[in-house]
């Protein structure tokens, strides 16, 4: 399973790129947010995708912030930053599968202008750990 080094991850199966080593936040402060492949994976073909939240909203680390439908379940989409929404990925919002054939590029989800510290996410490693044991 594909657990690239340079993002960080939630243990609700997000992930957020463009935090530095040390989970600094980026100069112009906005992250990149997705879920995972492992995530895709459980959830079976994505067939809707739905946000809570618009550009502009704020979110807030930990919370509920959409859903993510599949051919299996229904599952929460959590932010795993608290912060506002630059943008929103209407190409994944369109057409969802995009999110198992590519989730951790042409699959974002959405941007995050982040607020104050990023919280505690776990580093490939760490996330790799997590999924092993299930």
């Amino acid at each position: 399973m594909s657990v690239p080094e340079q993002l960080r991850y939630s243990e609700e199966h997000e992930w957020v790129a463009g935090l530095g080593p040390a989970q600094q936040v980026p100069e112009d402060g906005i992250v990149t947010v997705g879920i995972t492949a492992h995530a895709a994976d459980a959830l079976g073909e994505i067939v809707y995708l739905e946000l809570h939240s618009s550009e502009g909203d704020a979110v807030e680390a930990g919370e509920p912030c959409g859903e993510v439908e599949s051919t299996k379940s229904v599952s929460d989409l959590y932010a795993p930053v608290s912060g506002e929404i630059t943008a929103v990925n209407a190409a994944v919002v369109d057409e969802p599968k995009i999110i198992n054939d590519d989730p951790y590029g042409e699959g974002w989800i959405f941007k995050v202008r982040v607020s104050g510290e990023p919280g505690d996410l776990l580093d490939a490693a760490e996330y790799g750990k997590l999924i092993e044991e299930g």
